[in-house]
């Protein structure tokens, strides 16, 4: 891409007039020499131009005849010419290319002459410093910048004049900070003040620094002064950081400039860092003085930060440092801002803090680079790995590691880096890493981390960089295979391939340092595991392989291509049907594509990228159907390493065959790849098509020629295949995609361009432009903009809108759709209108629409003028029609909503507006009226509306009402429910009115909307009147905003001209105050929201508006409503019901529209009181909690949660979490249930403000948490508030005395506690350690409430480090009783056992290694195994005891051998002595808990008997164990033991021995098939039944109903009765019709047939049909798509047609319905039929390959074409396929259609049915037809069809070609956008029927010549 270069704004130079004029007097000179007056003549003209350019020839002229001048030149007129120069250079602003011609000229005099040239610019110079005039501060401070930025002569000026400098500078910032105070409220103000203050300090500091010398000379007042300043500006919080941090520089380097560069100076800097005066002595005492200011207690903690930034840039650092203080400030400045982490709560100032230690770190480093012997050995040890300061460093680093902020990662990493350097630096010369052993630990315990961890890729990064790959992968060898299995998440993936990237080009370097074949290794190493995940993972998981990581793969190794293509054309092909992954082919597409976009691999005509794959494996790859394959592929033709490349013959052929099949994509990211690889692929047509012309012309070959009419015809095909697909019907997703590359292709190669080679615009016809004007008529908003987009684009004479009678009905249609009742024909009515804004002739089109307006045609406008003129015009008609109805509804708001809702024309002069670009109109005073009025007539529709949105129920306002006689009474409804401004429910209940007998204060009035022509009153719903008022409101918001932000201000300050506008400020102001209205009071969601978009809207304006009263209202208004908020109560307007409906919305635009660069005080201000207000301390001065508080303290707690949830704000409200988290958590005690609930959702956004967004599937995985000391480090507050929360919550949890006592803050404080983790890399020695936590959170879990304790044991397992875990469980466990006894706390004991259970199942899947050996815990266990007998009485603690063993001794066993062999017998003993085997559970187990203890029992049967039963011994108790599972009463058990039986045999699915498991017996089997037929719960049963499906694939199944076996016939009707009877359980329908297909399947193709069951094979293929219908659920859809991919072989492509042909044809109407199923997962799983079918009856090309649903369709019909004619059945099978033309299966009586077509539309606003979005009816239809008349072609004599037949079919097709056509010619003019709908329905039938009599006429031609 090429980026434009930013030129520079040139200004010539501008002068007042007087001064300009005694300027050119001076310079004109008669008797001096030639070269002077040359000069002088030369500066005159230069003066006298206006063109800046020219002048700074002028300039550039005069300073090469200045450098030819001599000393005896020296005069009055060198002076003036001098003077003049140095005027310029001064008056000039700073970034202009005249200041700089200037300076160089200046520069040009002669050595003899500079001495004047430097008086001259000190005298111009002193003259500016001299000018009282404040607005001209900025640039004089920009003049003295120049002056020193490279310029001498500037620099001798500075010099010469440098106290009259500083002085100026210091008042300067004097008069900066006075203002500021000044200014609150104007932000943009305040941050231009901001800007021009941090320019005065920075240029103060240039000054000190270029004035060394001199500046000890200076006045101590003065240099007091300046330092004062900056003082002051580093103690005021108020100002922005970029200031005070250059302020902290600023200070130091005046103390170095009066002190030098000694010992005293580091004292007196340390002295500041700390904050003690007394080290301050060695300074002047003027300097002691002022620095005091900076010494006291109170200051802010900043001033330590930017005084720590000052000395680290700049005091000198580099070699040895000048003496001992130094290297006590050098240790100083890390202590000082490690003791800063605790303490900072802005993320910005976090930044800082990150910032200056990576500063510290280099510094340090340039202490070192020198000589080791120079650095002080005290030094070096403090700076080594594995010291104190070290360890903190890195404590410092895992802390921050992970912080949102990407800045504050990468200068952690840059610390990380420069730590290992300090390091190796401080070592001896031994660089191995493996006899380092801090690097080994270090090495080892990074690798140890979780790999969600962002911040462990950057510092494994360091490590490679600075020890090689080897050193990681000698200690980690799956390195490469873990991290390219991280690829798949999107988050992890550019840390995962930057590391993957340093291993490998690190490994290839150390690798080809020392070995010569060392390629073999390298690619064992990293190229083959790379290919076994491109070829066995699923392909959206490689997706970021393909972007991140393989093309930096063969950039480091092109040569690595030749290495993966044969392994991947050599690999074995994927498991048939496969629909997980990619297999060979794709992963070979994929590294082609990467390779080919990196230049490796280039297309020729000869062969296609070096021969390297066939074309026929490339057509494959195009039509897969896998999305990322096919994607891969395009990518491989598109892509190219040179856009000028010429496209081969061969390339363009596999467009053409791979854009008809994936058009119409539902994926959008497929549509969005499919747009960007086209585009590449268009824009090398354009380029090389240049290049080719360019050729052609010079040398005229003819190969060049052929190229260029290939292109021609390949674009002309791509052209008409787009257009001609948007067809009546076609799918919003091919619309989408059409119309986008129609678009690309407008953008590139253009439709009305007269002279383009490719002439595109013959393409188009009038019926392709009525293609796409219907695409506008599209329910989606993207087809729309994109077809509008596209009609403006083609040409005018296809498109037809030029013609006045065409613009009047398309306009005529726009007006209709704009009073809609159906939201979205508004949309398309304002892209209508948008069409006709560009036609010329619009306005006479108007007037016959409208006669009553008044504008004049102006012959032979410009195009703006006419687009201007045309919106007037149409805004102006609108407005009309707007204000006759808002007339109307102003009367009667239910006819308004029933025949006229006001939004639609709102929404299209909104829409108009939008198209203008109004700060150039010509009609102005046309335009400001128009203004006025459309203002005006918002507020008058939001009068009418408001009464029903700003009532206390707006959603259930009128029930259904369709009776003419009671309308009336809707209208008293609607006076009955105006607004309740009040909240009385805090205070008592609300009594309804009662109907007749109340006395009225005031009279009502009805009006009762009058009868239409019929007589009959308006139909109208509650969700019309609804939708038509909030709708209405959004659009007023919307208009209002439109105004407000885009129209021209008028404006005046004081002492300024007034600037024009077209809106003025009392308008924008009283906007204003009604969106604050509408926000306060509005009660819809949808009303307020919407009005918040427009104030949103507003709200930027206002900050950036010129005005300065505009500019403070956002400040006004919020300080109102915070004053409202606080005062407000139960008879308060402001809504405290609907999460305080729209006050946060108001608040929340206010807030945003403070500029980000600012210091954020509007928000700090109000996020400080609504902290306060929300706190309970705001009830601590009253007795009780009243309503007066109760209603301002939920109004916070809504507002804190809108602002922490708004991205906008960002981390500027990051500090405040913490005081938010403590309003929510002791909200929770307030007893006002409005305050918990508030509390809850502010709790609840700021665990995900806190968190993180879920990043996992598991809600307690890693992934979603934080490390305790990254917690703390950054809401250090919450540490003692959470831990005095949880001892004073821990304290009420003792269940001993019986009482169930729960804290209502405990849950809360378990549920942010249990977010915790410890990290391994945490040291001891924090003061924010977990420590205090544990024994709380213990007992915690004594709690009696069950909850509780679960919280409890889950939130202790992150405050036990892994190594810790072993001590804690034997602990724990030690603590429980060992024998049965009096006074057992059941409740003890079961806290105790989940605390056990959670802390050995984390010890598990994190330390992957058994517990150590000697851990006591197997014995401690065996101790207490009375727990699990039947001793305990409480089955809630036996049940819990058994998930402890159950983790201790399945198949992730963490004990040694021997120990866990012992406890997996005494557990044995346990299960078989248990009420699971014997006899008597039913009558043991009745108490609490049984269910939950079976079901433990019950895992470990399961794992003893099928899951690990290797482990276990004992094969006979192995087979009862698993009998007396499938035998339980207990439904719960056995679908336990099903589950376990099911899991345990997809496990073993791959194994290539088709056998029954081991394992599972003749008696389990007998059992499980008994069970099929007596099992009576449904789940249990449907589990079965997926069980015997798994095992009858393997083997054939002997089917037992107790003592009977049950016959084929039997067990099909059984199965059949199953599935017909529960069709409403998914997951049984769809087990039983599996099994059912798989006995089928086996008698099919058994020689020994059952004729009873071969007779159900009809009712079997109608029960499959039924099931593929389109109102089934996915999964059984699903289901028959497997089933007849299944049965594709064996039964729908059988030479014998086992199921006879009607219902073998109705199979594949199935499959073929699957095929063009919404739901791409069905589809795709159909599409699988083609590596199903018999290999001879496709063609070669794709034969057992997947392909892509469209593309599957399509060979699916061609191939049941070739069936027809195998089974002889030629003749029947073209009669059902005519059949299935004509559309009767669609089941659609006409006149049932008809009916449903009259039906009152009107009722149902948003139903819109069952919708295919994916399905084309008339693409489906085509398709047959096309097939149908291939297969008539081959037709023979003896396969004549029935001629009656023929005759019935042709007369019903001409009866609904006949119909179909009467229908369409009734509907209205273009009923494509009026009714729609019917408009493709009629078109389809009419489609259908021509069809059908084409192709009956075929079968008559056929038959006259047989």
């Amino acid at each position: 891409m090429v980026v434009k270069k930013k030129t520079t704004k040139v200004e010539a130079v501008a002068l007042d007039e007087e001064k300009l004029c005694q300027l050119i007097a001076s310079l004109s000179v008669d008797g001096d020499a030639d070269g002077v007056r040359h000069l002088a003549q030369t500066l005159q003209t230069c003066l006298q131009l206006t063109d800046a350019l020219q002048q700074i020839q002028m300039i550039k002229k005069a300073g090469s005849q200045l450098e030819a001048l001599s000393e005896e030149d020296g005069g009055e007129a060198l002076d003036a010419c001098l003077n003049a120069l140095s005027l310029i250079y001064t008056s000039v602003e700073a970034k202009n290319p005249l200041r700089r011609a200037a300076a160089s000229a200046l520069s040009s005099v002669p050595q003899c002459l500079q001495g004047r040239a430097v008086d001259s610019l000190s005298s111009c110079l002193s003259d500016c410093l001299s000018t009282p005039c404040s607005e001209q501060d900025p640039h004089t401070i920009n003049t003295i910048a120049a002056c020193l930025d490279g310029f001498h002569l500037g620099e001798r000026c500075i010099n010469k004049l440098l106290l009259q400098v500083l002085k100026f500078i210091c008042e300067v910032l004097h008069k900066y900070l006075q203002q500021n105070s000044g200014l609150a409220g104007r932000h943009i103000a305040q941050a231009q003040l901001m800007q021009s203050c941090l320019a005065a300090v920075k240029t103060s500091m240039l000054v000190l620094q270029r004035s060394q010398g001199a500046v000890g000379a200076a006045p101590p007042e003065l240099l007091g002064g300046l330092l004062s300043c900056y003082i002051h500006i580093l103690t005021d919080e108020e100002l922005i950081q970029a200031v005070q941090s250059t302020a902290g520089m600023a200070v130091v380097l005046l103390i170095r400039s009066v002190m030098g560069a000694g010992d005293e100076v580091a004292s007196v800097v340390s002295s500041l860092l700390r904050g003690s005066a007394p080290g301050l002595d060695s300074a002047p005492r003027w300097l002691q003085l002022r620095c005091e200011a900076l010494c006291t207690s109170g200051r802010p903690p900043g001033v330590a930060l930017y005084l720590s930034h000052g000395a680290l840039a700049m005091l000198g650092w580099k070699g040895s440092l000048p003496g001992p203080q130094w290297e006590e400030l050098l240790l100083l400045v890390p202590e000082t801002l490690l003791n800063l982490d605790v303490s900072v709560k802005e993320s910005s100032t976090a930044m800082v803090v990150a910032r200056v230690l990576t500063l510290w770190s280099s510094a340090a480093l340039d202490c070192l680079q020198e000589e080791t012997g120079l650095c002080p050995p005290s030094l070096q040890v403090a700076l080594r790995g594995g010291s104190k300061l070290q360890r903190h460093l890195l404590e410092h680093i895992y802390s921050h590691w992970e912080h949102p902020l990407d800045g504050i990662r990468h200068q952690t990493r840059s610390l990380f880096h420069n730590l290992l350097l300090l390091h190796r630096r401080t070592k001896p010369a031994d660089s191995d890493p493996a006899s380092d052993l801090y690097v080994a630990e270090l090495t080892r315990s990074l690798l140890g981390l979780e790999w969600h961890m962002r911040g462990k890729y950057d510092s494994l990064g360091c490590l490679v960089e600075l020890y090689g790959a080897e050193h990681l992968l000698a200690v980690q060898p799956r390195l490469p295979s873990l991290l390219l299995d991280l690829m798949g998440d999107q988050t992890l993936a550019p840390y995962a391939s930057d590391l993957l990237e340093r291993l490998f080009v690190s490994h290839k370097a150390q690798l080809s340092a020392r070995e010569s074949d060392w390629m073999e290794l390298w690619h064992r190493t990293w190229v083959n595991p790379l290919l076994d995940v491109l070829c066995h993972t699923r392909p959206d998981q490689t997706t970021y392989i393909l972007d991140y990581f393989l093309p930096k793969l063969l950039r480091c190794s092109p040569s690595s291509l030749a290495h993966m293509v044969p392994a991947l054309q050599g690999a074995p092909p994927c498991r048939t049907g496969s629909s997980s992954t990619r297999g060979a082919l794709g992963a070979l597409m994929t590294c082609l594509r990467a390779a080919r976009a990196q230049g490796v691999a280039a297309a020729s005509e000869k062969s296609l990228w070096g021969g390297l794959v066939p074309l026929s494996l490339l057509q494959q790859a195009l039509i897969h159907k896998h999305d990322q394959v096919r994607m891969d592929a395009l990518g491989l033709v598109c892509e190219s390493h040179r856009s000028t490349e010429v496209l081969t013959s061969q390339e363009m052929d596999l467009i053409r065959h791979f854009l008809p099949p994936n058009l119409n994509s539902q994926s959008p990211g497929v549509r969005q790849q499919t747009v960007s690889l086209m585009k590449k692929l268009l824009c090398r047509v354009k380029d090389s098509s240049q290049l080719l012309q360019k050729r052609l012309v010079q040398e005229r070959r003819a190969e060049d020629q052929c190229s260029l009419d290939q292109y021609r015809a390949f674009l002309r095909w791509l052209c008409g295949n787009l257009l001609e697909v948007l067809l009546p019907g076609a799918s919003f997703s091919k619309c989408l995609l059409s119309l986008s590359l129609l678009n690309l292709l407008s953008q590139l190669f253009s439709f009305t361009a007269e002279h383009s080679p490719f002439a595109l615009g013959e393409v188009v016809t009038p019926a392709h432009a009525q293609n796409v004007l219907n695409c506008v008529a599209s329910n989606f908003l993207e087809v729309k903009q994109l077809a509008t987009a596209l009609l403006s684009q083609l040409p005018p004479t296809a498109v037809g809108l030029q013609v006045p009678e065409t613009m009047l009905s398309v306009l005529r249609a726009a007006l209709d759709l704009s009073t809609s009742t159906k939201p979205y024909d508004s949309v398309t009515a304002a892209h209508l209108l948008h069409l006709l804004l560009q036609q010329p002739d619009l306005i006479p089109v108007l007037l016959r629409c409208d006669p009553g307006l008044d504008f004049q045609i102006q012959p032979e406008a410009s195009r703006s003028l006419i687009l201007e003129l045309n919106a007037l015009a149409v805004v102006r008609l609108l407005l009309r029609r707007l204000q006759a109805e808002l007339s109307g509804a102003e009367a009667s708001l239910l006819q308004a909503a029933a025949s006229f809702p006001l939004y639609g024309r709102a929404h299209c002069i909104t829409a108009v507006l939008q198209r203008l670009s109004t700060e150039c109109l010509s009609q102005t005073e046309q335009w400001t009226s128009l203004v006025s009025e459309l203002i005006t007539v918002c507020y008058r529709m939001s009068d009418v509306v408001s009464p029903v949105v700003q009532s206390s129920s707006p959603e259930g306002l009128i029930p259904m009402d369709t009776d003419s006689e009671t309308s009336g009474g809707l209208q008293r409804i609607l006076q009955e429910i105006q607004p309740r401004d009040s909240n009385d429910f805090f205070n008592s209940a609300r009594e309804l009115e009662k109907p007749e007998g109340d006395d009225r204060s005031e009279p009502q009035t009805q009006r009762t909307p009058p009868p239409n022509a019929d007589g009959e009153g308006y139909r109208v719903t509650a969700q019309m009147v609804l939708v038509c008022c909030w709708r209405s409101m959004k659009e007023v918001a919307m208009l209002l905003g439109q105004l407000c932000q885009t129209l021209p201000l008028h404006y005046s300050n004081e002492n300024e001209p007034t600037h024009p506008g077209l809106i003025t400020e009392e308008q924008v102001e009283g906007v204003g105050l009604y969106f604050r209205q509408q926000l306060l009071q509005s009660r819809h969601r949808g009303a307020f929201e919407l009005a918040y978009v427009g104030f949103v809207r507003l709200t930027d304006m206002l900050c950036r508006s010129g005005s300065r009263n505009l500019q403070q209202l956002p400040s006004r208004w919020l300080s109102e409503v915070l004053e409202e908020v606080k005062s407000s109560d139960p008879t308060s307007k402001l809504c405290a019901t609907r999460r305080s409906a729209g006050i946060p919305f108001y608040i929340q635009a206010l807030l945003s529209s403070e500029p980000k660069a600012s210091s954020c005080s509007l928000l700090k201000a109000t996020m400080r009181q609504l902290i306060t207000l929300a706190s309970p301390a705001a009830d601590r001065n009253t007795d009780r909690n009243t309503d007066a508080s109760t209603v301002p303290r939920v109004h916070a707690l809504n507002v804190l949660r809108a602002l922490y949830r708004d991205t906008r704000l960002g981390e500027n409200v990051i500090p405040f979490v913490s005081d938010g988290m403590q309003a929510a958590v002791l909200g929770f005690t307030s007893p006002v249930w409005a305050v918990r609930n508030s509390s809850t959702l502010l709790f609840s956004t700021l665990i995900t403000r806190i968190f993180g967004v879920k990043r996992g599937k598991d809600e307690h995985s890693k992934k979603n948490r934080m490390t305790g000391r990254e917690f703390f480090t950054r809401f250090p507050a919450l540490y003692p508030f959470l831990l005095s929360q949880l001892e004073e919550a821990a304290a009420t949890v003792e269940s001993d005395s019986g009482h169930v006592t729960l804290h209502p803050s405990l849950f809360l404080l378990l549920l942010v506690l249990s977010r915790l983790y410890p990290s391994p890399m945490d040291g001891s020695s924090s003061p924010l350690g977990l420590t205090p936590f544990r024994p709380l959170i213990i007992r915690c879990s004594r709690s009696a409430v069950y909850r509780t304790r679960e919280m409890a044991a889950r939130a202790l397992v992150p405050f036990v480090l892994d190594t810790q875990i072993p001590s804690t469980v034997r602990t724990v466990l030690q603590e429980l009783p060992p024998e049965p006894g009096p006074g057992i706390q059941q409740n003890h004991i079961h806290g105790a056992l989940l605390q056990v259970l959670f802390l050995l199942r984390s010890f598990q899947a994190d330390s992957h290694r058994p517990l150590p050996a000697g851990s006591g815990i197997g014995e401690a266990l065996r101790q207490r195994m009375w727990l699990a007998s039947r001793l305990n009485s409480c089955l809630v603690t036996r049940g819990a005891f058994l998930d402890v063993l159950m983790c201790l001794c399945g198949s992730k066993a963490s004990l040694e051998d021997s120990e866990v062999s012992a406890l997996r017998q005494t557990t044995l003993s346990i299960l078989m002595a248990s009420e699971l085997l014997t006899s008597d559970s039913s009558s043991a187990l009745l108490g609490p808990g049984s269910t939950q203890y079976l079901l433990s029992l019950a895992q470990v049967g399961l794992s003893a008997s099928v899951d690990c039963p290797d482990l276990w011994r004992g094969v006979k108790q192995r087979q009862q164990v698993l009998d007396s599972l499938l035998r339980s009463p207990l439904y719960e058990v056995r679908e336990l033991a099903l589950e376990g039986i099911l899991r345990k045999l997809h496990e073993e699915e791959d194994d290539e021995a088709k056998r029954r498991p081991l394992w599972l017996s003749e008696t389990t089997v007998s059992d499980l098939t008994n069970m099929a037929v007596q099992e009576r719960h449904q789940q249990c049963l449907a589990k079965v039944l997926q069980v015997l499906c798994v095992l009858g694939s393997s083997a054939q199944l002997l089917w037992q109903d107790g003592a009977k076996t049950l016959s084929q016939k039997e067990v099909l009707i059984h199965l059949l009765t199953l599935a017909e009877n529960f069709t409403h359980s998914v997951e049984l329908l769809c087990a039983a019709v599996t099994l059912a297909s798989q006995l089928v399947v086996e008698l099919v193709s058994s020689d020994h047939q059952d004729l009873g069951a071969v007779a159900c094979f009809a009712q079997w293929g109608a029960l499959v049909s039924s099931c593929s219908a389109e109102e089934q659920p996915v999964e059984v859809k699903l289901m028959v798509a497997k089933v007849l991919v299944t049965c594709s072989s064996t039964l729908m492509t059988n030479p014998q047609l086992p199921l006879g042909f009607a219902a073998t044809v109705s199979l594949w109407r199935s499959l073929f319905t699957l095929l063009q199923d919404e739901d791409q997962e069905v589809r795709d799983a159909a599409s699988d039929f083609t590596c199903c079918v018999p290999a001879h009856l496709l063609s070669s090309d794709v034969a057992g390959v997947s392909v892509c649903p469209p593309a599957a369709l399509d060979l699916g019909v061609g191939l049941l074409c070739g069936m027809f004619e195998l089974w002889g059945q030629l003749g029947a099978g073209l009669l059902a396929l005519t059949q299935w033309l004509m559309g009767e299966e669609d089941g659609g009586d006409e006149d049932e259609a008809e009916e449903a077509s009259c039906l009152d539309e009107e009722d149902f606003l948003f139903e819109k049915g069952e919708l295919n979005l994916w399905a084309e009816p008339l693409q489906w239809v085509q398709l047959l037809h096309r097939h149908l008349r291939s297969l008539l072609a081959r037709l023979s004599q003896n396969q004549a069809v029935d001629p009656d037949q023929v005759g019935r079919i042709q007369t019903q097709a001409r009866a609904k070609l006949l119909a179909s056509q009467e229908a369409l010619d009734r509907l209205p003019e273009l009923p494509q956008f009026r009714c729609g709908a019917e408009h493709a329905r009629l078109t389809l039938w009419r489609r259908r029927a021509e069809l059908v009599l084409d192709l009956l006429r075929g079968f008559q031609a056929t038959g006259s010549e047989l």
